[in-house]
């Protein structure tokens, strides 16, 4: 099977069998996702989701946060990992959102990545699920699942491995594939003792192939 025809069967598989695929980080606006794809590194989604209901209710929009200071907002998160550097980058992220982008998310890569605690994974989540822009957004999950599926190869880092999934995944695709990706890892394909018996892709597999 070549690399062309594994992408076109798992994107295939997927597309019947998981069409809707979202994030599952709770927020109600474009502020909020980007307070919690921020909190997110290297935490759970189900952890985030825990602490963000009474951050949002203290610092409802951007002006707040932006005037706090990053004790105020340790207090809310403390429970999250790396509490003190997120919540230094959060009030950072904050006064530019307001400074430079009047309140708003921007959509551009280029501009979110300027934002304290906004790295290109996470400017892709924002460009991606915000503004339905054909974003690969690349966490351990989609690292591993895309290196165990052969649909990279020798790929060292996230963006070597964002480069290759979109040569190959159609741009109507991408944004939805990302989640497919991450959720797959997260519940079948897990870093340790992945459910291959179980697993829906494992004929597509490379990982499998070699078990």
């Amino acid at each position: 099977m070549t690399k062309k025809e594994r992408f076109e069967k798992i994107i295939e598989h997927f597309s019947i069998h998981h069409p809707i695929a979202e994030t599952e980080l709770k927020y109600d606006n474009p502020y909020q996702l980007l307070v919690a794809v921020i909190l997110s590194a290297q935490c759970t989604d189900k952890r985030v989701n825990i602490v963000t209901p009474s951050l949002f209710k203290a610092f409802p929009v951007p002006d707040v946060m932006a005037v706090a200071s990053s004790d105020e907002v340790f207090d809310y998160i403390k429970s999250i990992s790396y509490p003190n550097n997120k919540a230094k980058h959060l009030v950072g992220m904050a006064k530019m959102l307001v400074n430079d982008f009047n309140g708003i998310v921007p959509s551009e890569i280029e501009e979110l990545v300027k934002m304290p605690g906004v790295g290109r994974k996470t400017a892709n989540v924002i460009a991606s699920v915000v503004y339905d822009k054909p974003a690969m957004a690349v966490d351990t999950h989609v690292f591993r699942v895309s290196n165990r599926l052969g649909l990279t190869t020798n790929s060292k880092t996230p963006l070597e491995t964002e480069k290759q999934l979109i040569k190959y995944i159609p741009e109507s695709k991408v944004a939805v594939a990302h989640h497919w990706l991450i959720l797959h890892g997260r519940y079948v394909c897990i870093a340790r003792n992945p459910k291959c018996a179980e697993c829906e892709l494992k004929k597509y597999c490379k990982y499998f192939e070699k078990l």
